[in-house]
């Protein structure tokens, strides 16, 4: 089996690296200026830890937003633990990096979004089973598509 580079881990791998540090240099210095954070992850990741109300509430996906109040945020190279204020009360959660699926700062238009490869792996797997090669595709001629019919 031949061997290949894996650009979407490493890319993800990068990302969440990005994310780390970002929340790393606002646990030390705060956050500057208009910046702040939502982060959406999956609450259903074995790693999360969360009051069992927030996972009742939230349980599959939940969506925090890190701005005017919190507290107690310390970084991880796994993950994140923070304080949050639910209804005037104070809840920790610590959230693992591999359970984020989108980290968007709207101050600067900054956004990620992991995408899931479950389904993909798996297919991918299947696909290295198999020990007959297969014929590529025959190649075909390009075509010209025009646009026109959708301008206004």
């Amino acid at each position: 089996m031949a061997r290949v580079i894996d650009y979407g881990n490493l890319m993800h791998r990068a990302m969440r690296s990005l994310i780390q540090t970002v929340l790393e240099d606002i646990a030390k210095n705060g956050l500057p200026g208009a910046h702040h954070f939502f982060i959406t992850f999956d609450s259903t990741h074995p790693d999360m830890k969360m009051a069992d109300w927030l996972k009742s509430r939230y349980p599959t996906e939940m969506t925090i937003v890190i701005q005017h109040w919190y507290e107690n945020l310390v970084v991880d190279p796994d993950g994140f633990a923070i304080t949050l204020n639910f209804g005037n009360q104070p809840e920790p959660m610590y959230v693992p990096f591999d359970a984020i699926r989108t980290f968007v700062d709207p101050s600067v238009e900054f956004g990620l979004r992991f995408e899931s490869q479950t389904a993909d792996d798996d297919e991918d797997e299947a696909e290295d089973d198999e020990e007959d090669v297969k014929e590529p595709a025959p190649q075909r001629d390009a075509e010209v598509v025009s646009l026109d019919k959708w301008r206004k």
